[in-house]
Order: C-alpha cells, then sequence, then structure tokens
C-alpha cells in the first residue's frame, strides 16, 4: 500500500494525511467511499452466521417497552421480521467467517495491525439503532445497504441512562448531522458520542480497532511474564546475614520488601522478554477463533504460502509473531517473514530463499491450518 497516494476511500486524502488530520483528532465523512459497494454479506447470510455458537451475535429492540438486548445465537425463527419496526442484529468479527469481509478490511491496514480489530455488521430494520452512545475505540462506519442517519457530537457528558441492558447516554447532545447511503462512510475517533438510525431496511459495516487500557495490557503482560519469570531471573535466593533477633515476628521484613521490589523491577527492565510478551499477547487469536487441520505445503515444490484470513502475524526488530507464538528471527528469514507479515502472502521465489528451518515452520504452521499454499 503507498500510503502516500490519495485514495477515495479517504476523501481524497491519502492515508499518510489522514492519519495526520483524523486519526484520534476528528471525524470524517466520506461520500463514495467504496463506489459501487455490494454488500459482500447479505441479510440471509448474516442470519445464518448469528445462528452460529462461535459467533457473537446480539438482538437489540426499541418500541413501547423501551430497551431490549438479547444475545445469540439465534435460529431462524428467533429473530423479528424485516418488516418489524426498530430492532438491529449486530454480529461480531464477520471478517473471520468471511473472506470478502477480510479482503475489504485489508483495505484499512495503513493503520498497524496490532490496532486493526474486527468488521461488525449491524442490520436494522425502520427505525433501528443501539441508541446514543459513544465508544473508547476508532471506528469507520460504512453503509453498505440502505439509508442510515447519523448523529454526532463532541461529548462533555458521559453518563448514562441507568436501568437499561445497553449504555446509553443520558444527555446526547449532537452537533452534526449526515444521511449515509451506501458506499458513503463516516470515521469516528473514540469518545465522540453517535446515534445510527435506520430509515428503512440497511446495513452497516463497522470496522473497529482495539485500543487496551492501561491496565488491561499490564495485567495481560504481567500474567505472562509471570510464566517466564524464573528462567528471566535466575534462582538467586533472599539472604539476610545481618538480621537481628525480633520481637515483632508479625513483622515483614523491610530488606525483603526491598528484595521483593528488585525482583520485579528486574524483570520489568527485560526488554527483551516484554517485547516478546507484548507480540505473543497482540497476536493472540480471540477464545472464538479456531482453525481446521490443514495440509503439508509440500515444500520440495515451487509454492507460495498466504495467511489464512483469521491468522495474527505481526514482527518487530528482533522477533516474528503468529497466532500467540514469538520466534527470533535476524537476517534474510527475519526480512521475508517480515514481508509475509505485511503482505499477508510470500511469493514461491520468496518461499524458497529461506533457509530450511524457516520453511519447516512454515509447513508446520500450514498443518496447524495458519496458513496455505498458493501456487
Amino acid at each position: 500500500m503507498n500510503i502516500d497516494l490519495s485514495t477515495p476511500l479517504l476523501a481524497g486524502l491519502s492515508p499518510a494525511q489522514f492519519m495526520r488530520r483524523h486519526w484520534q483528532k476528528k471525524p470524517l465523512l466520506v461520500r463514495g467511499a467504496i463506489a459501487g459497494f455490494k454488500p459482500p454479506v447479505g441479510r440471509e447470510a448474516l442470519w445464518q452466521l448469528a445462528a452460529q455458537e462461535d459467533v457473537e451475535s446480539r438482538l437489540v429492540r426499541h418500541g413501547r417497552q423501551g430497551w431490549s438486548l438479547r444475545r445469540g445465537p439465534f435460529d431462524a425463527g428467533s429473530l423479528p421480521s424485516p418488516r418489524t419496526p426498530g430492532w438491529t442484529l449486530l454480529v461480531q468479527g464477520v471478517d473471520l467467517h468471511s473472506e470478502a469481509v477480510h479482503a475489504l478490511m485489508q483495505r484499512f491496514r495503513f493503520v498497524p495491525d496490532a490496532r486493526l480489530d474486527d468488521v461488525m455488521i449491524s442490520y436494522a430494520t425502520n427505525g433501528g439503532g443501539v441508541g446514543p452512545h459513544f465508544d473508547s475505540y476508532d471506528v469507520f462506519l460504512l453503509q453498505a445497504h440502505g439509508r442510515r442517519r447519523w448523529r454526532i457530537g463532541r461529548q462533555k457528558q458521559l453518563d448514562l441512562v441507568e436501568g437499561l441492558p445497553l449504555k446509553i447516554l443520558a444527555h446526547f447532545e449532537p452537533e452534526e448531522e449526515y444521511v449515509l447511503e451506501p458506499g458513503d462512510m463516516l470515521y469516528l475517533p473514540p469518545r465522540w458520542a453517535h446515534d445510527g438510525v435506520a430509515e428503512g431496511e440497511c446495513m452497516t459495516y463497522s470496522i473497529g480497532f482495539r485500543q487496551p487500557a492501561r491496565g488491561e495490557l499490564a495485567q495481560d503482560l504481567l500474567q505472562r511474564m509471570a510464566d517466564e519469570a524464573r528462567d528471566a531471573l535466575g534462582d538467586t535466593a533472599y539472604r539476610d546475614p545481618r538480621q537481628p533477633a525480633t520481637g515483632a515476628p508479625g513483622a515483614i521484613p523491610a530488606a525483603m520488601h526491598d528484595f521483593a521490589r528488585d525482583a520485579l523491577q528486574r524483570l520489568l527492565k527485560d526488554d527483551a522478554l516484554l517485547a516478546l510478551t507484548l507480540g505473543e499477547a497482540l497476536t493472540d487469536p480471540k477464545p472464538e477463533v479456531w482453525f481446521p487441520q490443514g495440509e503439508p505445503l509440500g515444500l520440495g515444490a515451487a509454492t507460495g504460502v498466504r495467511l489464512d484470513r483469521r491468522t495474527r502475524m505481526m514482527h518487530d526488530a528482533r522477533h516474528i509473531f503468529i497466532n500467540g507464538e514469538g520466534f527470533s528471527a535476524s537476517g534474510r528469514d527475519a526480512r521475508l517473514m517480515r514481508r509475509l507479515a505485511d503482505a499477508r502472502q510470500l511469493s514461491a521465489a520468496n518461499v524458497a530463499r529461506l533457509s530450511e528451518e524457516a520453511r519447516e515452520l512454515l509447513d508446520q504452521w500450514a498443518q496447524a491450518g495458519w496458513l496455505h499454499a498458493d501456487a
């Protein structure tokens, strides 16, 4: 992807310009972001996904009785009729189940994969929506079918209506209003309040981005680093040759407090361990993701490879990460593996340039279903 090339997807801005001017700063309305857009997953296919146990889905209704929320899966007869107004079906992670939706998500890889999360599809009947709310992450709202009216605004009061199953703002003050038609798109930074209401039957694709909270990320990393603490810090034991006799045996010695603090500081100062742990955490598949058993590549032949749509692969200066596993890499192998992570495919000529050990690793990943032959 040429990040300096202007694109209709971003209203004529280049990805570099968009990131400087709008990313996490201000909204962007794009008319005709994808000209002639045809939704790759229609209503019937979406309902079939919502019936699956391994797909996260929610049904939101708004009527005289107020707001209601049900969680899927939903069998064929449990969804309201498309002629019934005021309901919304939300299906999460559709990119994991549809190659076409996964391909759509690749258009947004001018943002690091470490931030790119998933594509949620919102199907709504006339008047359907989820109420005025705000998200704690960036989102591109791509209109796929029908029309949806969006009201948006910077929100000072973040109080929510109490007693509802949804996080709906108690005091929503919109500043701008747009009606999106198929192919139109609206980018919203985190905490921009928005309320989308369907005008007739409609479908919206939401391309969302991960934004882990500091405490959440620290908890995950510390849990992972704890498993490596013994190897990282060795078996140096606490010693107290100058400990005097005590008349308060229940008191924790200050020297033991210092010893514990030093152990943690040494662990956190291990940059190599932190880098390895972070990469493994960022590429760890979601709990509902599973990979069907794959086939060996037969690397004796000229074979290119492509990553499975469910695979998360990233890299840093010293490591390659894939689906929660980290590998040290250097030289030609590292350069080619980084190319695989960035392009999500590697030509047969480049696969042939890998070392025997690296090609064996690709074969293991293929058998695990993480990548596939791409002749």
